[in-house]
C-alpha cells in the first residue's frame, strides 16, 4: 500500500521532474539527451550476460572504478552494464567505457516508476545488480525481487541525518532494504544504521574510494604545474559548493602569505562562470584552467574550470580545503587528496565522510577548522611552519595506504550472488 501511494505521487510529480530537467539543461544541455532511457526504453541488448552496477554520479562512478576492473577480470564471460542518473556521471563513466568498449554498456537508470523499472530489467536481464552507496529505490528493488534478481547495496553509507529522514518512511523503505540480498557497508556505524532501517545481511567492507589510484597522467600534469610555479605556496579549495566560494575568497584576501596562490575548483561545472564573476567582483587577479596556461606570477586565484583533473590539482597543492564542509552539504571526498599526499582542512560539516574524516584527523592527515576565517588562520600558520605541513603530508599518505582493501572484500561479498540463483537467498545475521 505504501509503495503504491509512493508510485502514485511519483507519477503525479513527473511534470515537475521534467521542468527540473529543462531547468538544469539551461546550463547543462546534456540533461535533455537520452530521454527515452529515463523511462526504460533502450536500444539493442548486448549478447553476453551482464553484471549491472549503478553509480548515480561522478563520485560514485570514480569510486566504483577498481571494483569494475576487478569484476571484468574475475568474470571474463560477462559484460558490465553501468548506469547513472546525471550527465556528469555518464561523462566520468565514459573513460571506463573507452577502456573496455567490447565489455561495457553505459546508460541512464530509469526513474523509479514500476513500468520503467520493469522495462529496464526485462531489457538487459542482468545476472546481478549492484547499487552504490545509498540508492534505495523501492520500485526498482521490488522489480528485482519479483524477477529473482540478486541485488546488493555496495560501498553503502548512511549518515545519522539520512537515517532520521528515512526513519519517517520506514514502512516504504524498510521492506526495500530488507529485500536486498547483501549490503557491503563502509563502516560499522553505517552498517548499524542500515540495520535500524531493516537491513538483514550486512557486512563491513570498507570504502572503495581508498582503492582508487590517482591517474598517473594527472599526477604528472600536477607535477608539471608545480615545477613551473616553483616554490610558490599553493592553497587549493577543492569541490566547493554554493555559498562557500565567497567565504573562501574573502578569507583568502586576509591571509598574509607572500605570493600565495589560491586554486579554486567548484564542484559543479555549471557554476564555473558564476564563480569567475565572484572572483572578478573582488578585484583579484584571476586565471582560468580552461585558458590552457599555468598561472602567471601576478595571478592570485586560478579557477579550476575543468573536469576530471582533481588529482592534478591535489598534486599541485601544498594544502587543500575540502569543499562542502564549510556549509552544511556534508563534505566531498577527502580520500583522493590523501592518496595524492595532499594534507587537508575540513570544516564542521562532514557527515558524508564522518568516519574517514575522523580517522584522517586522528592520524594527522587533516585538521578541523571552524569556518573560513579559521581556515585562513590555519593556512597562514602551516605555511609559516613547513615541518608541520610535511608531517601532515606524510600522515595523508599513511592514512590512504592503511585503509585499502575494500575492493577485495566487496568482490567476496558479490561472489555468492553470482552463483545459481537458488543459492542467492539472503538470511538474517549479525553485522559482519
Amino acid at each position: 500500500m505504501f509503495r503504491l501511494l509512493y508510485s502514485l505521487l511519483f507519477y503525479l510529480a513527473m511534470p515537475l521532474v521534467w521542468l527540473r530537467l529543462l531547468w538544469r539543461a539551461r546550463q547543462q544541455p546534456a540533461y535533455l539527451e537520452h530521454l527515452g532511457e529515463r523511462h526504460g526504453f533502450y536500444g539493442r541488448r548486448p549478447a553476453r550476460p551482464l553484471i549491472w552496477l549503478h553509480a548515480v554520479s561522478v563520485g560514485e562512478t570514480r569510486a566504483a572504478e577498481p571494483l569494475i576492473e576487478a569484476l571484468l577480470r574475475e568474470y571474463p564471460e560477462h559484460g558490465l552494464l553501468l548506469t547513472h542518473m546525471t550527465p556528469t556521471g555518464r561523462v566520468a563513466g565514459s573513460d571506463l567505457l573507452a577502456r573496455h568498449p567490447e565489455r561495457m554498456v553505459q546508460t541512464y537508470l530509469p526513474y523509479d516508476l514500476p513500468a520503467a523499472c520493469g522495462r529496464f530489467l526485462d531489457h538487459f536481464q542482468p545476472r546481478v545488480g549492484l547499487l552504490m552507496e545509498t540508492e534505495l529505490w523501492p520500485n526498482l528493488i521490488e522489480a528485482a525481487r519479483r524477477r529473482h534478481l540478486p541485488l546488493a547495496l555496495i560501498n553503502a553509507r548512511l549518515s545519522p541525518r539520512s537515517l532520521r529522514g528515512y526513519a519517517r518512511l520506514t514502512k516504504l523503505i524498510g521492506p526495500a532494504v530488507a529485500s536486498l540480498d547483501a549490503i557491503g557497508a563502509q563502516t560499522t556505524a553505517d552498517g548499524e544504521r542500515l540495520q535500524q532501517l531493516g537491513a538483514l545481511a550486512v557486512t563491513v567492507c570498507g570504502n572503495l574510494k581508498f582503492d582508487v589510484a590517482p591517474a598517473p597522467d594527472k599526477l604528472r600534469l600536477g607535477a608539471r604545474w608545480r615545477q613551473t610555479l616553483g616554490a610558490r605556496p599553493v592553497w587549493l579549495a577543492a569541490s566547493t559548493r554554493e555559498g562557500e566560494e565567497a567565504l573562501i575568497l574573502d578569507a583568502f584576501a586576509a591571509i598574509c602569505v607572500p605570493e600565495l596562490l589560491l586554486v579554486l575548483v567548484p564542484r559543479h561545472p555549471q557554476r564555473f562562470a558564476e564563480v569567475a564573476e565572484l572572483i572578478a567582483e573582488r578585484g583579484l587577479a584571476v586565471g582560468r584552467r580552461s585558458e590552457g596556461s599555468v598561472p602567471a606570477r601576478q595571478t592570485q586565484v586560478w579557477l579550476g574550470d575543468s573536469m576530471g583533473e582533481m588529482a592534478a590539482y591535489y598534486a599541485l597543492a601544498d594544502l587543500a580545503l575540502i569543499g562542502g564542509t564549510l556549509l552544511p552539504f556534508g563534505g566531498q571526498n577527502l580520500i583522493e587528496a590523501a592518496a595524492c599526499g595532499c594534507p587537508v582542512l575540513l570544516g564542521p560539516h562532514r557527515f558524508n565522510f564522518a568516519q574517514a574524516s575522523a580517522d584522517a584527523i586522528a592520524c594527522g592527515a587533516a585538521r578541523e577548522v571552524l569556518d573560513a576565517a579559521h581556515a585562513a588562520a590555519v593556512v597562514r600558520d602551516l605555511f609559516e611552519q613547513p615541518k608541520h605541513l610535511l608531517a601532515m603530508r606524510n600522515g595523508a599518505l599513511h592514512f590512504a595506504q592503511a585503509h585499502r582493501g575494500a575492493t577485495a572484500r566487496t568482490l567476496a561479498l558479490i561472489q555468492p550472488l553470482m552463483a545459481p540463483r537458488a543459492a542467492c537467498l539472503h538470511v538474517p545475521g549479525q553485522l559482519r
